[in-house]
């Protein structure tokens, strides 16, 4: 993408490499992806779903399963340079070509999905500032959001000279913050707060009830760990192959130490019953606390800050994730196609479109931040899975390019996927139906464009398991027996 070109030499061939990013823009692409408004709502969630002792639990959780995702992307972007798109990439790969669609439609529908949620957040941190714009959903909150959301919309169009010096400088940015955040918590912090009710007596007592607040926890920790793979679905324009593996790894451990260190330490601040009843963005409330309201103004424009670059990072990434699979045959053509500044314009418009709708959305149905990230929490945990499931298929059907590094790595990665399908509950998955569902028209469009067969034995089955799903959803939306 013209957004993203820097002049350098790839190392593999000695030759001229227009348009590749660096090792670091890979690493600040990450980061930056991953670092967006999650972890600066971190303290009212986390207090909402568990108490110190089940948090703690569920964090060596999750940066386990994490980090074996990390390793799966890793893994995967040096023995199989030749796969691009990441996540879609090696979904059709392991599995087929509907699979291959649903994991791209899957991951691009949580990334917009969750930029609503971004831009609720970023109108909600602007109300620290200016009246009227309350918890990021009224009528003026709305409307200053779907402003700022074309104005990237322009830009993007037109291509953005330097995009990863500008994403590298504006992570900085949202980086600065919260070091700041974490070395005057170290002086707040109280350890008798933080041991009260360490295990959660107001849940229930014994291994059950730390369970069921480790569960309620891990969509949440799933959304901060959104764009892991970022460096993978820019994998086509890295400057080598191996750099995509390295910028996986170093943006993960960089990002869990933040965020274990801001989450643990907000619970030493706070009690866990007023951390709970925090608004958005809630570690402004905790700093507040601390150090009196110039600390909510200042996680608040911190949080502005990164929330800027978040939304730019993932309005490209949008793009890409689209741009891929439409030029192989799997998207419309028309999603594929590039201006002439190389930006796949009519993926943008589409994305754009629906970012809109789903914001006028939020103000008719006041859907909540946390409410947007659950669902997209949910809508990429199959991406996931598939990412992971296939590097077990690599391990053991190509033994010459891998080892039991690989095979370990697939199948606790595969673990992790399971169980956070599992702690996401049913409703969540039933509704993730519904979305998956409503992408098959354009995967049957792009199997017509290239004159192919739609749909395999394998793949009726799936498309009727989507349709059940996806009917017991409806009913229970109806009848109000399923509720989000």
């Amino acid at each position: 993408m013209a957004d993203l070109k820097t002049e350098v030499t790839d190392s593999e061939s000695g030759r001229p490499t227009a348009g590749k990013v660096s090792l670091a823009a890979l690493v600040a692409l990450g980061i930056g992806s991953m670092i967006g408004g999650g972890i600066f709502g971190l303290p009212q969630q986390m207090a909402s779903a568990a108490a110190p002792g089940p948090l703690i639990v569920g964090w060596f959780v999750t940066g386990a399963g994490m980090l074996m995702l990390a390793f799966v992307y890793q893994r995967l972007a040096i023995n199989l340079p030749e796969i691009n798109a990441g996540v879609y990439g090696y979904a059709r790969a392991g599995f087929g070509n509907l699979v291959g669609f649903s994991s791209a439609w899957g991951y691009w529908l949580s990334a917009w999905i969750g930029n609503v949620g971004y831009l609720v957040l970023l109108m909600a941190s602007l109300g620290v500032f200016l009246p009227g714009f309350g918890n990021g959903n009224t009528a003026l909150a709305i409307g200053v959001a779907s402003v700022i959301m074309w104005m990237f919309h322009v830009l993007i169009l037109r291509g953005i000279r330097e995009a990863a010096i500008i994403n590298a400088v504006v992570t900085i940015g949202k980086v600065l913050p919260l070091v700041v955040f974490v070395l005057i918590g170290l002086f707040a912090f109280r350890f008798d707060i933080f041991t009260h009710d360490f295990w959660g007596a107001s849940v229930g007592t014994g291994l059950g009830a730390v369970l069921t607040q480790v569960k309620s926890m891990m969509l949440v920790t799933v959304w901060v760990f959104i764009g892991v793979e970022g460096a993978s679905v820019f994998s086509e324009r890295a400057k080598t192959r191996a750099d995509v593996g390295r910028a996986t790894i170093l943006g993960f451990v960089s990002v869990l130490a933040l965020l274990l260190a801001v989450n643990i330490l907000s619970y030493g601040v706070m009690p866990r019953s007023e951390l709970a009843k925090l608004g958005d963005p809630s570690l402004a409330g905790v700093l507040q606390t601390a150090v009196g309201p110039w600390g909510a103004k200042f996680i608040a424009l911190g949080l502005i800050i990164s929330l800027v670059g978040a939304l730019l990072s993932w309005f490209l990434m949008l793009a890409e994730i689209m741009r891929v699979p439409a030029q192989e045959g799997l998207m419309p053509s028309f999603l594929g196609r590039e201006n002439a500044r190389a930006v796949p314009a009519n993926a943008l418009w589409l994305t754009m479109g629906l970012v809109q709708i789903f914001l006028i959305w939020t103000y008719f149905n006041a859907s909540t931040y946390t409410r947007l990230i659950h669902l997209a929490s949910s809508l990429i945990l199959l991406p996931y899975l598939l990412s992971a499931l296939f590097q077990v298929l690599f391990a053991i059907k190509d033994r010459s390019r891998t080892g039991l590094f690989d095979l370990v790595v697939g199948v606790l990665g595969s673990v992790y996927g399971l169980w956070l399908l599992y702690a996401a509950g049913l409703v969540y998955l039933l509704y993730t139906a519904i979305f998956y569902l409503v992408g098959l028209p354009f995967y049957i469009w792009a199997r017509r464009e290239q004159k192919a067969r739609v749909f395999n034995a394998a793949e009726w089955g799936l498309v009727v398991l989507f349709a059940a799903m996806a009917v017991y959803a409806v009913y229970g939306l109806a009848t109000g027996a399923l509720s989000l």
